[in-house]
């Protein structure tokens, strides 16, 4: 099995090198990873500017770009080989709900299944990197299921509880809940006397019920939700063709 490795907090951030434990003893892997911390980068790729990669060690590579860019760069001309799974995490922070459009993680992912591999993005519930090497083994045990039974490639959202292992109650399929809009922009002053601003907290779970992302978490179970990239709305989509008719 061949795994391309990466992330969005950077290559030396302690939740990639808990997958590059966890998976180099049973697979061919290679890290590509932003040279630094891009989180919430989304999906977007770098155009106006070149990209470097720089080998940090054997297998190992780092990138002044987003998550997306690492990604595209290993598959399309870096890596000698196509990888079997692409990894994405473990990221310091919950990405449930609408965090993924947002998420530089999911991202990652993101482009791997969009070049027709499957591909999974691991997050930690809690910041703070708490039992992280716990998330790391229930990730090795949730790549090892292969997943036959579904159409390739496919793409998996996946939050862990920073809990011992022993402690989590298992792995539940979710959908993603829903937040409440996001809080207000924090504005302070810089030493010229300039205003400037920071983005404020992602709004609480506004539909946490039973079967989403965020009750499944709450009550100690790994969340596994599968994504698809098509924006369609569907119902919106067939009231338009009648009034268009």
């Amino acid at each position: 099995m061949r795994i391309l490795i990466t992330n969005d907090d950077g290559y030396l951030a302690p939740g990639i090198n808990a997958l590059i434990e966890v998976f180099a003893p049973i697979a061919e892997i290679a890290v590509v990873a932003p040279d630094s911390n891009r989180s919430a980068s989304s999906n977007s790729l770098t155009l106006e500017r070149p990209l470097f990669v720089i080998q940090a060690q054997p297998n190992v590579y780092h990138v002044n770009g987003t998550p997306s860019d690492c990604v595209h760069i290993a598959l399309t001309g870096l890596l000698p080989w196509k990888p079997d799974l692409v990894v994405s995490g473990i990221n310091q922070g919950q990405n449930m709900g609408d965090d993924t459009l947002y998420s530089g993680t999911v991202a990652a992912a993101t482009e791997g299944y969009l070049f027709g591999i499957p591909s999974f993005a691991f997050s930690q519930v809690a910041k703070g990197w708490g039992e992280l090497q716990s998330a790391a083994r229930v990730a090795r045990e949730i790549v090892l299921r292969k997943f036959d039974e579904f159409p390739k490639p496919f793409l998996f959202n996946i939050n862990i509880p920073n809990l011992p292992y022993e402690k989590m109650r298992g792995l539940r399929a979710t959908r993603l809940g829903k937040r409440h809009q996001a809080e207000g922009v924090i504005q302070m002053t810089d030493p010229f006397g300039r205003a400037m601003y920071w983005i404020g907290p992602a709004g609480t779970a506004k539909d946490g019920g039973e079967g989403t992302d965020f009750h499944a978490t709450e009550n100690g179970y790994v969340s596994i939700t599968p994504l698809q990239i098509d924006l369609t709305h569907q119902e919106q989509l067939a009231i338009l063709k009648k009034g268009l008719a």
